[in-house]
């Protein structure tokens, strides 16, 4: 019983030994992948009861296990789209096949690291098939919120650098100084006039006419002005006239102390702005709030335009895209605008090394790892996608041949206990009886 109890030990010494330099070799082929997780081939001892001064043998097991959260160093691209991921988190992808067959959903799969570049419809894509998942923003460039636990809203991030956009003006700031010399009695009442650019729905070149006429008082100074808009795209049609009355007191003197409307969107003191319709839909058009030395002002005697600023963009072709810290997807265009058009975020969940292992470094949610998790990149427990950046292999090639040599020392020790067992039994039977 204890001789061949032995033989077992050393059989199951060689096929324990066998798993390790199986993970060992798998690791060292795979040093130079990018995202691959190591392979960790453990040993259990197993024991057989035994009575009085006998024993026997139990042997050994081998178990390996996928170190799927150890990460590896992240280096440097060029490519704008490869992304890895710098702590925990995920990269949600699925198979390019798959969704180039267009089915209503895809089966996620999560990586941490991937070179995507656009395939012929568009889509990032890696070389291995893989195509990166994201949810889509609204025209505004927000996001809706999407369901968390579950990956049906997710699409494949599709870039068409043919393409043509144009964002509407909906937003404009008007900063100039008007001269007060010419609200004084006597003064010439010559209105001031000023042309300030929007883009309409259709991405085309319109105006707002804005022009200010000084009140003349019989005395004095009214310090007082109509400032009348009018929109290029209606055929110069009035759409606001408001009264613009100006402080002089030694504390607040030069900025708007009041502002009545006579047509158009009423006035907002709190936000120093009112709404007109252009033929194309409203504009905010600010001019500033009640004492307020940024927007409008009245002072000495020049008209000096100062700042204007305003949201929208001609039509323009898109350049690139690039992946922010929070797996935003920003599109950018040529003439200076950017657009959101896409978030990736990072599935994380309670056990990374209960996943499922897939080719090409994917892995697959299962019971063992837990429920997964869609958050915000730099969220919760989640890390933050590096773009310009691959997650290289979690291998130490020295630590792994260090380990071959003790797996090769302890696989001949166990076959040496075979050959003697077979030796002492070769003893037995040469017994003559």
């Amino acid at each position: 019983m204890t001789i061949s109890s032995s033989l077992n030990a050393g059989v199951a010494g060689l096929s324990a030994n066998a798993s390790r330099l199986a993970s060992i070799s798998d690791n060292i082929a795979n040093s130079s992948t990018y995202g691959y997780k190591r392979v960790q081939t453990d040993f259990h001892s197993m024991v057989i009861a035994s009575n009085g001064g006998s024993y026997s043998a139990g042997g050994t097991r081998a178990t390996t296990t996928r170190l799927i959260d150890a990460r590896g160093p992240l280096i440097s691209t060029s490519n704008a789209t490869d992304l890895a991921v710098r702590g925990r988190g995920m990269i949600p992808v699925a198979s390019a096949a798959e969704a180039a067959a267009g089915g209503e959903s895809l089966q996620m799969m999560l990586t941490t690291t991937g070179s995507f570049r656009t395939d012929d419809t568009g889509r990032l894509t890696t070389e291995s098939g893989l195509v990166l998942l994201g949810w889509p923003a609204l025209p505004d460039g927000t996001f809706p919120p999407y369901p968390r636990d579950t990956a049906a809203a997710l699409e494949p991030v599709q870039i068409n650098l043919n393409q043509l956009s144009g964002e509407p003006t909906t937003r404009m700031t008007l900063g100039l100084n008007l001269p007060a010399t010419e609200t004084e009695a006597g003064g010439t009442g010559q209105p001031r006039d000023l042309s300030v650019e929007y883009y309409d729905n259709l991405g085309r070149s319109e105006s707002i006419q804005v022009s200010f006429s000084p009140a003349i008082p019989a005395a004095g100074m009214s310090n007082q002005w109509t400032m009348v808009l009018s929109d290029s795209a209606s055929g110069g049609a009035v759409i606001g006239e408001y009264t613009l009355t100006f402080d002089d007191s030694r504390a607040a003197g030069g900025t708007l102390s009041a502002v009545s409307t006579v047509s158009g969107g009423a006035y907002d003191p709190a936000t120093g702005s009112m709404v007109v319709n252009v033929d194309g839909g409203p504009i905010e058009f600010t001019i500033g709030g009640i004492g307020d030395s940024n927007g409008i002002t009245q002072l000495s005697d020049q008209f000096a335009p100062g700042t204007i600023s305003k949201d929208g963009s001609a039509v323009s072709n898109m350049t690139g895209v690039e992946i922010d810290a929070n797996g935003q997807v920003h599109a950018y265009f040529d003439s200076g605008a950017t657009r959101t058009i896409y978030k990736v975020p990072l599935a994380d969940v309670p056990n990374p090394n209960g996943m499922v292992a897939l080719n090409h470094q994917t892995y697959l949610p299962s019971p063992d790892s837990g429920a997964y998790f869609l958050w915000d990149a730099g969220d919760g427990p989640t890390g933050e996608v590096v773009a310009y950046a691959r997650e290289e292999s979690s291998t130490d090639v020295a630590g792994e041949l260090t380990s071959m040599i003790q797996t090769q020392r302890a696989y001949s020790s166990n076959a040496k206990v075979i050959q003697t067992v077979d030796e002492m039994l070769q003893e037995t039977t040469n017994i003559k009886r």
